[in-house]
């Protein structure tokens, strides 16, 4: 082991992750390259897990914040009134929403995509008077309990500790098969006074499944799901902390799609820099807190405010829009192109927009292409309930060159997790 990394093992939970992945001590990060303190370079396909949208230390909004912080702007300040968070809201409605025909308040319910999730959950208990929660197979909402009852990983479920209750799981789109519609499964449930199910308070999915496993909702379920949810009186959330942002090819996941979601949930790269930060979005007619009903220590992260003010400033110019579609086109033609040169990872492209990912159908095969990558210099994580899809979680602003370097490192590493897996002859 390297010697670095003892103090870790010797002094931190056995509950870390990552960096029994990524076994170096990281040092430095800039743009979509990071650097250990070996001085070895690394390509970032990983980004945070999606926290980290436009790259490491954008210049932009590092020089935002350094100025702000060197003129002794307030850090912390609960929820009250600051400057920075009357420009991000300024700036957050005159971007991105009303462009987009959107009206929602701004919730700000703590620093983490489950405090949004919390949030949503207990709003929609609140106005609606129901309990239950309709959740998908394969979704993941967060690690706080009631985030957890309505992921569908059993891994995380166990960790809970208690019984996980007030919701109900049903199929995402194609689950059960490419032909199957399972929002019939769906409407069949709510319709029949005898299934158990009861109408719930709220739905609440992704339209991609990040952790899940890269599965993705058409538009045209979605807007179905909208009409069931409409025509029932349930609310629907969307969870977009980690397929929002640009992830997808537009700000917020659900936009091709045409729906209008009543609650929309944030966190990861709203904050543009990395910094802790979450919004819930909500339909204004179902804005119905007292005042401090929910509440947070760290809801009032102006640090994040600074940053993320700073990076909506990128959704002012179509371009920036246009050249996530392109790069979208590039991995989808590299994934497929993967799929057809290398058979033996009995392998198929999975998800959307930048996440996407190649699901394996040998075991093991897309933990061995990851970790073959991470030998090769570039950071990337496996996806799905059995970790069978390594997926490719590039910057949005990452530059085309070092996307076709990422792409150069995934293929050599392909050939070596292939050529491990190649079985033994005499």
């Amino acid at each position: 082991m390297n010697k670095d990394l003892k103090v870790f093992e010797n002094l931190e939970s056995e509950v870390r992750s990552y960096c029994r992945s990524f076994p170096t001590v990281f040092t430095k990060a800039k743009g979509s390259i990071m650097w250990d303190k070996e001085g070895r370079e690394y390509i970032d396909f990983f980004c945070g897990a999606g926290a980290l949208n436009y790259g490491h230390n954008d210049p932009n909004m590092k020089q935002k914040l350094v100025d702000y912080i060197m003129s002794d702007g307030i850090t912390h300040s609960l929820d009250k009134a600051t400057t920075p968070k009357q420009e991000f809201l300024t700036a957050f409605n005159d971007i991105i929403m009303k462009p987009r025909g959107l009206d929602y308040k701004v919730m700000f319910p703590g620093p983490t995509g489950t405090n949004t999730v919390e949030s949503a959950l207990k709003l929609a208990r609140k106005v609606t008077d129901r309990t239950e929660v309709i959740t998908f197979t394969n979704g993941f909402h967060g690690m706080t309990i009631g985030s957890l009852s309505v992921t569908g990983n059993a891994f995380k479920r166990k960790g809970a500790g208690i019984p996980l209750h007030n919701a109900v799981t049903m199929p995402y789109d194609r689950y059960m098969d490419d032909t199957t519609d399972s929002l019939d499964y769906l409407e069949h449930y709510l319709e029949d006074g005898g299934s158990g199910v009861e109408v719930p308070a709220a739905v609440i999915l992704e339209t991609v499944q990040g952790e899940g496993g890269l599965n993705w909702a058409s538009n045209k379920w979605l807007k179905r799901l909208e009409e069931l949810c409409n025509r029932f009186e349930i609310l629907l959330i969307i969870d977009d902390v980690q397929a929002g942002v640009g992830r997808t090819g537009t700000f917020f996941s659900f936009e091709p799609a045409g729906i209008k979601p009543d609650i929309v949930c944030m966190s990861k790269s709203i904050g543009g820099y990395g910094s802790p930060f979450a919004i819930t979005l909500i339909k204004p007619e179902y804005d119905i807190w007292a005042p401090g009903e929910h509440n947070g220590t760290f809801r009032g992260n102006n640090h994040a405010f600074v940053t993320a003010t700073e990076a909506l400033k990128y959704w002012n110019d179509p371009a920036f829009e246009k050249a996530i579609h392109e790069k979208i086109e590039n991995v989808t033609a590299y994934l497929n192109r993967l799929v057809k040169d290398y058979p033996e990872l009995d392998g198929y492209v999975k998800g959307r927009g930048l996440m996407q990912g190649i699901s394996c159908g040998k075991e093991g095969i897309a933990e061995d292409v990851a970790a073959e990558a991470f030998e090769r210099g570039l950071i990337m994580e496996t996806a799905g309930a059995d970790d069978e899809v390594f997926k490719l979680f590039p910057a949005i602003n990452m530059d085309n060159e070092t996307l076709q370097r990422g792409f150069d490192v995934i293929e050599e590493s392909v050939k070596a997790a292939v050529a491990k897996n190649e079985p033994v002859t005499n």
